[in-house]
């Protein structure tokens, strides 16, 4: 589920709201693709920082491992939803890439389709010659369905 850019905002710090807003429609088509390569590394980081961390609360609040801070976790929904949202940035970051290889690969086709025929075919340079006999000559006469050789 999509959170609204508000949402995000009260629960990712200035530097991590920072990071996921350039990857909503309009900032994300101005990157180029090494930002775009640069921004995915930086968010996976984000999201398994915040991956682990929300493993490492639900393990204290089971009772399976002890606290790391003074006092155990109470609750980890704030730490998964924000896991969830580095994952959905992620996953908008590796679209537009794909968008980027696809219209680079499509101009780098488009431009070796122009140079050369179509595939499986060859240019048509010389024209067959005709043959120098007439067509009724040419072609074999076989005898109609019923009719007998004499």
């Amino acid at each position: 589920m999509s959170l609204s850019k508000s949402a995000e905002k009260r629960m990712l710090t200035a530097d991590e709201f920072e990071t996921v807003s350039r990857t909503h429609y309009p900032e994300i088509r101005e990157l180029t693709a090494k930002q775009l390569s640069d921004l995915v590394k930086r968010l996976r980081d984000h999201r398994d920082k915040a991956r682990d961390t929300a493993r490492q609360q639900r393990r204290e609040m089971r009772g399976k491992s002890e606290p790391r801070s003074a006092t155990p976790a109470a609750d980890n929904t704030g730490t998964a939803r924000k896991s969830e949202i580095f994952a959905g940035a992620v996953k908008r970051l590796n679209r537009e890439i794909a968008r980027h290889d696809e219209a680079e690969r499509r101009s780098a086709q488009g431009a070796k389709s122009r140079n050369q025929p179509a595939a499986g075919r060859t240019a048509r340079t010389t024209r067959s010659k005709p043959s120098k006999e007439p067509a009724e000559q040419t072609a074999k006469k076989s005898p109609a369905r019923g009719e007998r050789k004499s």
